[in-house]
């Protein structure tokens, strides 16, 4: 019981600092004092600096050199190389699964999520809230079909680097221009690469996933070029330089 405790609190002291650091409650280079937020989070310092100590390895903190962490400052190029990444591991997911095939229960969902995703998008009025729930499983699901836990556990830690989730600019429809639209294209590309992998298509499946994850370096620069007063609502857009 004691151990689980200690996982419960761990868990917590992960999940809310790593949603202050993200929403921009801490500058960039900011310095966290560990007292000040064991006592905001009514949190022991164990479990908090354990939860430092893993976003440090997930790169949103980095340590100080005279101790401690201080807030990661990102570029741009950094956040588009996370974007990259993440591509690039869910492409490879693809192309895996392609060539050795699928578990049937993960064909059958992955089936099931993508027309219940065509029913969001092709409804007389969009249901958001469905779209960004299946988007996100959807991305769980392709990140797994492989059956490669360690394909799946890189995708699962590329997608925590800011603005690099497939989710991180589902934030509210005036995110992106066209927007309907947009989320109409990537469902498209969602039954493609799906349809690529069924038909054993490696290297198709990988382009397509690809090529699917720059439609979030797209909405990524128009944020940044276009409306820069949406960066808040972005989670972790806050901590680029120069923003």
């Amino acid at each position: 019981m004691e151990r689980q405790e200690r996982n419960v609190q761990f868990n917590r002291a992960l999940i809310e600092l790593r949603s202050l650091v993200l929403d921009g409650t801490f500058e960039a280079g900011c310095r966290l004092k560990e007292a000040a937020l064991a006592e905001r989070l009514n949190l022991s310092r164990t479990p908090l600096r354990q939860a430092m100590d893993r976003l440090a390895t997930e790169g949103l903190l980095k340590q100080n050199p005279t101790g401690g962490y201080l807030v990661a400052r990102f570029t741009i190029d950094d956040i588009i190389d996370a974007i990259e990444l993440r591509g690039v591991l869910e492409g490879t997911a693809a192309r895996l699964a392609a060539e050795r095939g699928m578990e049937p229960a993960k064909r059958e969902r992955m089936a099931t999520v993508l027309d219940e995703l065509d029913e969001a998008v092709e409804a007389d009025e969009l249901d958001f809230s469905a779209y960004v729930r299946l988007n996100a499983e959807f991305h769980e699901l392709l990140a797994g079909l492989a059956g490669s836990s360690i394909v799946a556990r890189e995708v699962k830690r590329a997608n925590k680097l800011p603005a690099a989730s497939p989710t991180a600019f589902l934030q509210g429809q005036e995110l992106i221009p066209d927007f309907v639209r947009s989320l109409t294209q990537a469902q498209s590309q969602h039954r493609a690469i799906f349809e690529a992998i069924c038909e054993r298509e490696g290297a198709r499946a990988e382009s397509l996933a690809r090529e699917h994850a720059r439609l979030a370096r797209t909405n990524f620069e128009y944020v940044m070029n276009q409306k820069p007063s949406l960066v808040e609502r972005v989670p972790g857009l806050s901590l680029v330089a120069g923003q």
